[in-house]
């Protein structure tokens, strides 16, 4: 269920991700990269999809640490990552389920210094400002009010943030569900940034 700081994304001034600065890729730039592909991937299964969580991994270091990796991964990636020392790969966390609130959840998560970074995706229901003045306080029947608003709208958020404090959000509308529609922004969901970027703290 939305919460109130990431309920409603800011609006963005742009969409997908933002283009390469002229000295060269950025660790932002290939981060945005990776949050619109896993949210890309997620589309793929659909809307009405569970949180998924991924763990991002830069692909030139993962290569040093197991040269075999080249073998295993597309010859895209690799190229990709031959290109921009910055690429990330990123790694879908099967067994993260959230049972209850999302951001409890991300609470329990932490990572291990291989890990450069987090990316998740989550569905929100979110409405105009005025109709949230009238959620109901009880979880249910919240939930329930969410669900039969008229003015409703389903979103699916992509946050990622690495380890330096980059964070990049894309923002896919059911009602406008093309990727060419994809929003993205540094700071679009600031809570779930936050929360991400917790997962990251020692």
């Amino acid at each position: 269920m939305p919460q109130p700081d990431d309920a409603a994304p800011t609006p963005a001034s742009a969409s997908g991700p933002d283009p390469v600065a002229p000295g060269g890729p950025t660790p932002r730039h290939a981060l945005a990269l990776a949050v619109h592909e896993v949210e890309a991937h997620a589309a793929d299964a659909g809307w009405d999809g569970p949180p998924r969580l991924f763990a991002l991994v830069v692909t030139a270091g993962a290569l040093a640490a197991d040269p075999t990796l080249a073998d295993r991964l597309p010859s895209d990636v690799v190229a990709a990552a031959g290109a921009d020392p910055h690429h990330l790969l990123s790694i879908e966390q099967e067994g993260f389920a959230v049972d209850g609130d999302l951001e409890d959840g991300l609470a329990r998560v932490a990572w291990p210094p291989t890990v450069d970074g987090a990316a998740l995706v989550v569905e929100r229901i979110v409405l105009p400002p005025a109709a949230e003045e009238d959620v109901p306080e009880d979880p249910d029947a919240a939930l329930d009010y969410l669900a039969s608003h008229p003015d409703r709208q389903d979103v699916r958020l992509a946050v990622g943030v690495l380890r330096d404090g980059s964070s990049w959000c894309a923002v896919r509308s059911r009602a406008h569900d093309a990727a060419t529609d994809v929003a993205g922004g540094p700071d679009l969901v600031p809570g779930l940034v936050t929360a991400l970027r917790a997962t990251l703290e020692d």
